[in-house]
C-alpha cells in the first residue's frame, strides 16, 4: 500500500518550498551587489565577467515564462521570483556596460540582444505547441537547462584556465626532463678527433 499525502498538506508542504525557494533566490539575486559597489566605485569592470549575468538573465526570463498561466498552472511564485531576477540581472548588465571597455560594452550589448531575441523564439514557439503539457514539459526542460547554464557559466572562465595550468605544467615538466638530458648530453665533447 502506497503512502499518500493529503492534498491539504501536500499544498501546504508545496508552498512552504516555494517560499524558502523565493527567499534563497533573493539571496542569490542580491549576492553581485558588492562586486558591483566595487565596479561603480573603480568606475571599471576590471577583470570580472558579464557573462554569468547574462546567463541568469536568460535563465530568470524562461523561468518567468514557465511561471506563466499560459505554461504552468499555480505557479505565480516562480513566475514572481524570476522577474524580480529578472530585473536585477537587467540592471547589473547596464551598469556592467556602462564601465565596460568599448570592445566589451558592444559584445555585451550583442549578447543582451540575442537573450531576447532567443527568449521571442522560445515564446512565440512554444505557443505554437497546441498540447498544454507537451508546452509544459518543454518549456520545463529549457528551464533546467538555462539553470544549469546560469550556475555552469563561471566554469566557462574556470575551464580553460585550468587547461591552461595542466598543460604549462606538463610544458615545465618535459623543460626539465629534457634539459637534464641536454646537460647530461652536453658533457661529451662536440667533436671527437679520430687520429
Amino acid at each position: 500500500m502506497f503512502f499518500s499525502i493529503p492534498t491539504d498538506t501536500f499544498t501546504v508542504c508545496r508552498d512552504a518550498a516555494g517560499v524558502a525557494g523565493n527567499i534563497f533566490a533573493f539571496g542569490l539575486f542580491v549576492s553581485p551587489i558588492p562586486t558591483f559597489r566595487r565596479i561603480i566605485r573603480n568606475q571599471s569592470t576590471e577583470q570580472f565577467s558579464g557573462l554569468p549575468y547574462i546567463y541568469a538573465l536568460l535563465n530568470c526570463l524562461i523561468c518567468t515564462w514557465y511561471g506563466t498561466p499560459l505554461i504552468s498552472y499555480d505557479n505565480v511564485l516562480v513566475m514572481t521570483v524570476n522577474s524580480i531576477g529578472a530585473v536585477f540581472q537587467i540592471t547589473y548588465i547596464i551598469l556592467f556596460i556602462i564601465y565596460a571597455d568599448k570592445e566589451i560594452k558592444i559584445r555585451m550589448l550583442g549578447l543582451l540582444l540575442a537573450v531576447i531575441g532567443l527568449l521571442a523564439i522560445i515564446i512565440g514557439g512554444s505557443l505554437q505547441i497546441v498540447d498544454r503539457k507537451v508546452r509544459w514539459i518543454f518549456i520545463g526542460l529549457l528551464s533546467c537547462a538555462s539553470l544549469i547554464s546560469m550556475f555552469a557559466s563561471p566554469l566557462f572562465i574556470i575551464v580553460p584556465n585550468g587547461i591552461g595550468t595542466i598543460l604549462g605544467i606538463v610544458q615545465l615538466l618535459l623543460y626539465f626532463y629534457y634539459k637534464r638530458i641536454s646537460i647530461e648530453d652536453s658533457e661529451e665533447p662536440l667533436m671527437v678527433s679520430h687520429v
